[in-house]
């Protein structure tokens, strides 16, 4: 039986399903087929933190632009559906105890409040400081934007008294927060399913061109689909998908993973932002605990210098107790392999490494909460920026390599995408995510000075 289909997208995560949702609601290309051999937000889309910010760091405004249009779009969005994800904008709260990073941290704040993340407010202590707005726990109208810089240690034990004594530097990013990504998902699926679009469990096995361009793609039910036009949403599988259109994608994959425990002593508010410690650290062991780990070959890593990044912020509504912990202390290139082979010592070590920024969570060391574990991998360019746009294959299209933020721009990204594949007007940040980019020998040379990671 001949099936054609004007659009084939290969992914079903939130990648896939965002551009499926826009070329069917936004652009009105409603022959859509998404393809993947999973259910629906099943592979790495349903591990995230499920967190957003507009908060990026440069060069240029490309990332800020970017962000703070997916954040329009999930405002928009959760306003016409009655805000069924739980958007809220509690903030990110970037935290230091090393007063020699002051005059660094707030020349990055200074530097993204000029690319458009919104005005920044110094807290110093003075009686001209600007006042400050505590976040709402729910919920994302009427919420400051910009950030808020406290550099005096007394305010910030006034807000937030639950830090070390040792923070002497805070930033508080104010349009970001979390929301529940796999509802926010699960809607536009639905959403353009009722317009139109087709899912079909299956797994890609090949796609066919000629001339140079985009013929069929054939499936492992046996189907051949034809199709003008195909695109790459595949996750931590856009490489090997893009290798069936001989392009040699410039893409690498990191395991990341996460901890939920039960916070039952209440060590993190249930009201506190997304916490973030911007300091690198080692890990409080009792003298009796290092000469045991100094002894262990096997472990004695345990007592080296752990990097910056660790993160928490609360799960679940006011009468939850859940707390999620996140530290990627290791970054390793991997191959994508499911289901990933978690690191059984996380959970210990993140809860150690939590306790210098939060330190109540010494509680825990003796008798620590039962961890729930999982992990998924990060898609990543060199410059951790998405690849949104054309492929060199005629008909070919990409969206992925959305690193560690797939949920926070995925609205943005299915905007871009389905406006490459209709031919509409592109915003001005679109050529900053193109793979046409890495043909730019000044853009090579821009990337030859990168140092900014863009992650956190």
């Amino acid at each position: 039986m001949r099936q054609t289909n004007d659009i084939v997208i290969c992914g079903a995560g939130i990648a896939g399903i965002s551009a499926a949702y826009f070329l069917a609601a936004r652009q009105g290309l409603r022959d859509v087929l998404l393809v993947d051999e999973r259910d629906p937000l099943s592979l790495t889309s349903d591990k995230s933190n499920e967190c957003y910010r507009n908060w990026w760091p440069g060069p240029g405004d490309a990332m800020v632009a970017f962000m703070n249009r997916s954040i329009d779009l999930m405002e928009e969005l959760a306003g016409q559906w009655g805000n069924v994800f739980n958007l809220n904008r509690r903030g990110y709260l970037y935290l230091t105890a090393d007063p020699g990073k002051l005059p660094e941290m707030r020349a990055a704040a200074e530097s993204t409040s000029a690319l458009g993340g919104g005005e920044l407010r110094v807290h110093a202590g003075q009686v001209d400081d600007p006042a400050y707005r505590p976040a709402s726990d729910q919920g994302f109208s009427d919420q400051p934007g910009g950030a808020d810089l406290f550099l005096d240690p007394g305010l910030i034990r006034r807000w937030f008294p639950y830090l070390s004594e040792r923070v002497v530097a805070a930033l508080h990013v104010r349009r970001a927060g979390w929301f529940s990504a796999q509802q926010l998902g699960m809607v536009l699926f639905e959403q353009a399913r009722a317009l139109g679009v087709d899912f079909t469990q299956a797994r890609l096995e090949a796609v066919d061109t000629a001339g140079g361009r985009v013929q069929a793609v054939r499936l492992s039910d046996g189907r051949r689909i034809e199709t003008g036009s195909f695109v790459n949403a595949a996750g931590p599988f856009i490489k090997k998908v893009g290798a069936m259109l001989g392009v040699d994608l410039p893409v690498f994959t990191e395991l990341h993973q996460k901890v939920a425990i039960r916070d039952s002593l209440g060590v993190i508010p249930r009201h506190a932002p997304l916490l973030i410690w911007t300091d690198s650290q080692y890990l409080p062991w009792s003298d009796e605990e290092r000469s045991l780990l100094a002894e262990d070959k096997e472990n004695r890593f345990l007592l080296e210098e752990f990097p910056a990044g660790l993160h928490t912020r609360p799960e679940g509504g006011s009468d939850s107790q859940i707390v999620l912990l996140l530290w990627e202390y290791h970054s390793e290139r991997v191959e994508p392999v499911f289901p990933p082979a978690l690191d059984p010592q996380f959970p210990e070590i993140v809860l150690r490494g939590h306790a210098t920024m939060l330190p109540g969570m010494q509680a825990y060391f003796e008798r620590p909460p039962r961890p729930t574990l999982d992990g998924g991998f990060y898609t990543k360019t060199v410059e951790n920026r998405p690849l949104i746009g054309p492929l060199p294959v005629q008909g070919g299209y990409l969206i992925g390599a959305l690193s560690g933020y797939g949920m926070m721009s995925a609205c943005a990204a299915g905007e871009l995408l389905a406006a490459h594949l209709a031919g509409a007007a592109l915003p001005p940040y679109a050529p900053a995510f193109d793979l046409a980019r890495y043909q730019d020998a000044s853009y090579l040379r821009l990337l030859e000075r990168w140092s900014e990671s863009g992650q956190l």
